[in-house]
């Protein structure tokens, strides 16, 4: 676990943030030098192959002996690109070209179809709320006049519980005093 979590660190340090800030100091440079300039594209080229290989490598072949320490060294060599890597790009970049305006053609359309969709469906169901809301403000009116009334409905029923209590009280006395309406 030690040895994993420190290879992990070098390959962050020693084949990201070095040669991240070695192309930063070239790239803002007056007069950037060109030989150095290729150099790091060249290596920031192989690190993105090594990248898209990682996953299936990782799964084939990871398990042998110093797999992690071999991709290491792999990212600094120079061979590997001018043997490999710029013969095969160079190879197929017609058809590498060409499938990626197709790429960009078909994630703009479907970009494009999505965002209609969207659009349409946000559109819709703006109009429902709004039909929603007016049809509740046409149905207020009629409903605040029939309100009116019952606040004084509702006083009444209260009135009569005030009445009855007060009777009820009134009974109550007569009952301990030994008035009329204990006799009953």
């Amino acid at each position: 676990m030690l040895g994993y979590m420190l290879n992990r660190l070098l390959i962050l340090l020693l084949a990201y943030a070095y040669p991240a800030y070695e192309c930063f100091k070239n790239v803002e440079k007056n007069k950037p030098d060109l030989e150095l300039l290729r150099f790091w594209c060249q290596y920031w080229i192989l690190i993105a192959a090594m990248t898209v290989w990682d996953p299936f490598g990782d799964s084939i072949i990871g398990w042998l002996p110093m797999y992690s320490e071999a991709k290491l060294v792999f990212c600094g060599t120079k061979y590997v690109y001018d043997t490999f890597l710029k013969p095969y790009i160079t190879k197929h970049e017609a058809e590498i070209d060409r499938t990626l305006s197709e790429l960009k053609t078909r994630a703009g359309d479907s970009a494009s179809l999505y965002l209609s969709r969207v659009m349409s469906y946000a559109q819709t169901r703006a109009f429902d709320i709004l039909q929603i809301v007016m049809s509740q403000s046409i149905q207020r009116p009629p409903q605040a006049a029939a309100a009116a009334p019952a606040p004084a409905a509702q006083a009444a029923p209260a009135a009569a519980s005030a009445e009855s209590e007060d009777a009820g009280g009134a009974r109550n006395r007569l009952k301990k005093t030994g008035g009329a309406g204990a006799a009953r």
